[in-house]
């Protein structure tokens, strides 16, 4: 799977990308592998070359974020269409999700007219073919599609809006997927080791465990080194998982001991 993200505000650093990173751990949770993050610009031609060159890599999965607003710099699904040399056109079916949200919103006073103007009809013109995705929180729809096996979906950029959307629509067909294997995890920390010398250990360590994956995190200084271990694996169930997190945290816990480290569980 790859994540595109869209907007400048995220590369120009006013935005912190909060959404790459519940993304990544989410469909990591479901047993789906994150293979690439890419930051584009609210520009078509950056967004339609970000999806073609994602589709050379034949992933199943490509997710965007943003970009699918009433403003003039939301520009995702112009992009995609580009990028997917497909037209875009008013979807009867996200009209109709985009109408019945101004209405509710109407009712409940918070605006005045519910009229469609053009910058409404926006957020319900889709490339052909695509399926308009329910937003329980906003009022863009996301929006899915399928290019030979790769299926895209364009999620909105608010994370309340993304996340609802991920959960209601996306999740779903990402466990159909990756069918029983699910992700599981676990922490230590230790101290009084570098890195440079946990290093050897960790690589001995994930050579014997060939299903976990390793990985350490430095939280200290180099004078009071304080640095987090991270052990993940995929399993069919939480039993073969524990079993091989806790063979792996087990060996590599004894040889930071013998090296004179101090190893403490994560609370």
């Amino acid at each position: 799977m790859e994540i595109i993200c869209i907007g400048n505000e995220l590369l120009i650093g006013k935005t912190l990308n909060t959404n790459a990173q519940w993304l990544a751990k989410r469909t990591t949770s479901l047993g789906i592998a994150v293979k690439r993050i890419t930051v584009v610009s609210d520009d078509v031609d950056e967004i339609a070359q970000a999806i073609r060159e994602a589709l050379q890599r034949n992933p199943r999965f490509i997710i965007t974020t943003g970009g699918l607003g009433p403003t003039f710099d939301d520009k995702t699904l112009e992009g995609i269409a580009k990028g997917l040399n497909r037209e875009l056109k008013v979807d009867d079916r996200a009209l109709k999700m985009v109408k019945e949200k101004y209405d509710s919103y109407a009712k409940a006073g918070k605006i005045g007219k519910t009229e469609l103007t053009r910058h409404r009809i926006k957020m319900a013109t889709l490339p052909d073919g695509a399926e308009p995705l329910s937003n329980p929180i906003g009022t863009a729809p996301g929006v899915l599609m399928q290019s030979n096996k790769t299926i895209i979906v364009a999620l909105p950029g608010v994370p309340s809006e993304m996340e609802a959307i991920f959960e209601e629509s996306v999740a779903p067909l990402l466990k159909k997927e990756a069918g029983d294997v699910m992700f599981f995890e676990a922490s230590i920390y230790v101290d009084g080791i570098m890195e440079s010398a946990l290093a050897p250990l960790i690589d001995e360590t994930m050579h014997d465990n060939p299903y976990i994956y390793i990985k350490s995190h430095p939280k200290g200084e180099e004078k009071k080194p304080h640095i987090e271990i991270h052990f993940s694996t995929t399993a069919k169930n939480s039993q073969t998982a524990k079993n091989r997190l806790g063979k792996a945290i087990i060996q590599l816990s004894e040889l930071i001991q013998k090296s004179g480290g101090k190893v403490k569980q994560k609370k």
